[in-house]
């Protein structure tokens, strides 16, 4: 019987072959790493074993390492002698100790692994550390004993919502003040903003720790430690728990993808060996990034890679996860200078397989920890079936990133006057999608935000913005910018996707770029935060721009506008007028710098009464209010005719009266 993905997509019937293996890889994968009827969620325990474990009478350490000769735990308790401490072999590449005494290992102990390998010894962070440290004294990295209180979960059957609008966030660079923001600020600031602005998904980057800030948090060095540049375990659960208290989802920003190279911080060449967890060789060096590359078809990289997903669900209480890379794991080339014009480039010897199957097994244990967990793909290369049930013969996400999108809004305000923007480009790269699956719109993330990049209003506006975004100022430059910002967003949020995202400070326009303290800017933090203060002025137009996105997301979720298929009512390239429907609201835009269109017609869906629900020329918005949100609209017998007035870079919609 074929797979679903072949049904939504007959032109993938030449590779059903390929499908029915993919298929085959994931089971056969399963019965390797599954025996007398466990699941997923039993095998994906490695941080219930391994690591340090507090007991009635003492602490037990164990650490995989099959490499080693013998195996060392120093630190403080033992005024860090590196061989005093030994720990006993105890198979298949185990070593274990137990530190009699409550009191052997304390909260704030510092400590190192000590392996022995060819007759060395290497100085090592343990591999499920909960808490790693720098040492600011020479900057360099180890683990900590962490003993706090058991937390006390507050909000325990929280479920996220169906729709997502997702706020894409770093914890670091989220205040105002120059300098590294708290989990505590966060909780306390933050998050009643993301809140009043209705977004109901956090997804936090950086999570992770990892010893370059400017890194994004894309290196990571220790996949268990809950990064310690912004706080204790406890404080990101109080954020995670007031988030659910607020009826806000928390995604992490997941990084299975690669590792960092280090060895003294990081997991590489750990029992002295880089095949321990990575390839060897060219496969298991990134070109591009300078990173350690997992061997997925190794069964020990698959159960700590999953221990890891299972830890941030049950420790931390994530409600999932937004993978990053992922079109890096999934071909041997990592997608570089791949153009992916035909099925055929899936589906050929550049597909890493052993990869695909990981994610499958990923999102099944995900599925299995909590139901309700949500799962998003970067991939870029738009691999069919990312987005299927597995059971369909896909890999098992909820969603994919629109990453064509910023592109789009990117080419073409470099590249062409607003004259020439053609309206059918723009709708097929905002309908486009792989059949059955779901995508997360996005005019702009961190991706756009970084120096050698610039955000959409800092593209539109340019220097403009240090002297005439005051609301008294009168500037063309402005005028577009602000208006086109806005049309972006909502032609993006109402059909680029069955889901939207944001990254934090861009809904009101936040200036500038983001860059992180480095030597070639004397180690400031002068552009790696969030001037929310210039939201919250009444004497600027930032403060338009959000009230513009708040009404835009709730409009979101008001309709059942990501559950329906988009339909086009009137496309007019002439006139770069484009018109469609979806979840019940009808959305018009006039693309057109410089004309206005008058009594243009437009046929609605149905016959009935509209009125105006939204418009971006509002004067709360910056605009200036040249069209009635009281008028009502009543549809003629011939085609169910209305007639509106769009005035030049202006968007409407319309809702049926009831």
């Amino acid at each position: 019987m074929a797979h679903r993905i072949l049904r939504l997509d007959p032109g993938l019937l030449p590779f059903g072959k390929d499908i029915r293996q993919r298929m085959a890889n994931y089971e056969n994968k399963r019965k390797e790493l599954l025996s007398n009827g466990k699941t997923l969620c039993d095998f994906a325990n490695g941080h219930e074993y391994f690591g340090f474990h507090k007991t009635a009478d003492g602490w037990y350490y164990r650490e995989w390492a099959p490499a080693a000769s013998a195996v060392y735990l120093m630190g403080d308790m033992n005024g860090w002698n590196p061989t005093s401490l030994p720990l006993k072999a105890i198979g298949n590449g185990c070593f274990e100790i137990f530190l009699p005494g409550v009191d052997s290992l304390y909260d704030g102990c510092h400590i190192k692994t000590v392996i022995e390998h060819d007759g060395k010894l290497l100085e090592r962070t343990p591999l499920y550390a909960r808490r790693v440290e720098q040492n600011k004294a020479d900057a360099s990295w180890c683990a900590v004993i962490t003993d706090e209180p058991t937390y006390a979960w507050k909000h325990t059957t929280f479920i996220p919502e169906q729709k997502l609008f997702i706020y894409e966030c770093h914890i670091g660079m989220a205040q105002e003040k120059e300098g590294i923001g708290s989990y505590d600020e966060f909780r306390l600031n933050i998050l009643p903003r993301i809140k009043k602005a209705g977004y109901n998904t956090i997804q936090i980057m950086a999570i992770m720790e990892h010893p370059y800030y400017g890194s994004f948090g894309y290196q990571v060095s220790s996949f268990f430690a809950a990064s310690s540049k912004y706080g204790k375990g406890n404080e990101l659960k109080a954020l995670i728990d007031a988030a659910h208290g607020m009826g806000i989802a928390v995604l992490l920003d997941v990084v299975h993808s690669h590792a960092v190279r280090n060895t003294a911080e990081g997991i590489n060449e750990f029992d002295g060996t880089v095949y321990q967890f990575f390839h060897e060789g060219e496969r298991g060096e990134h070109p591009a990034w300078g990173t350690k590359l997992f061997n997925y078809n190794k069964n020990e990289v698959i159960h700590f890679l999953l221990s890891n997903l299972k830890f941030w669900m049950t420790e931390y209480h994530f409600d999932g996860f937004r993978f990053d890379g992922v079109t890096s794991m999934i071909y041997h080339d990592h997608g570089l200078g791949t153009a992916f014009t035909d099925y055929g480039k899936y589906f050929s010897l550049n597909t890493d397989t052993e990869a695909i199957t990981y994610l499958q097994l990923a999102n099944a244990l995900i599925r299995e920890v909590n139901p309700h967990a949500i799962t998003i793909a970067e991939d870029m290369s738009a691999m069919p079936g990312m987005c299927l049930p597995i059971e369909d013969g896909g890999v098992g996400f909820d969603y994919r990133l629109a990453m064509g999108l910023p592109d789009l809004w990117i080419k073409l305000i470099k590249t062409q006057s607003d004259e020439n923007w053609n309206m059918w480009q723009i709708w097929h790269e905002l309908t486009s999608r792989r059949p059955g699956e779901k995508y997360i719109g996005y005019a702009e993330s961190h991706d756009q935000a970084l120096v050698g990049d610039k955000t959409l209003i800092f593209r539109l506006c340019d220097s403009a913005m240090y002297t005439d975004m005051n609301k008294g100022s009168q500037s063309l430059v402005i005028d577009r910018g602000i208006a086109l910002h806005k049309m972006i967003r909502l032609i993006t949020m109402s059909l680029g996707g069955e889901g939207y995202l944001n990254f934090m400070g861009n809904e009101f326009g936040h200036p500038e770029w983001i860059d992180f303290p480095r030597e070639g800017n004397n180690w400031s933090y002068f552009y790696c935060r969030r001037q929310w203060s210039l939201a919250d002025s009444p004497f600027l137009r930032y403060e338009d721009l959000l009230a513009f996105d708040r009404e835009m997301v709730a409009l979101g979720k008001a309709y059942p506008i990501f559950d329906y298929k988009s339909n086009a009512l009137w496309i007019d390239a002439e006139k770069q007028v484009l018109v469609y429907e979806r979840g019940g609201l009808v959305f018009a835009f006039n693309f057109s710098p410089n004309m206005s269109q008058e009594n243009y017609t437009i046929y609605m869906p149905q016959a009935g009464k509209y009125q105006v629900v939204l418009s971006t020329d509002e004067k709360q918005f910056g605009g200036w209010d040249r069209i009635s949100k009281t008028y009502l609209y009543e549809t003629k017998n011939e085609g169910n005719a209305i007639s509106v007035y769009l005035p030049p870079r202006t968007a409407l919609c319309l809702a049926a009266k009831k």
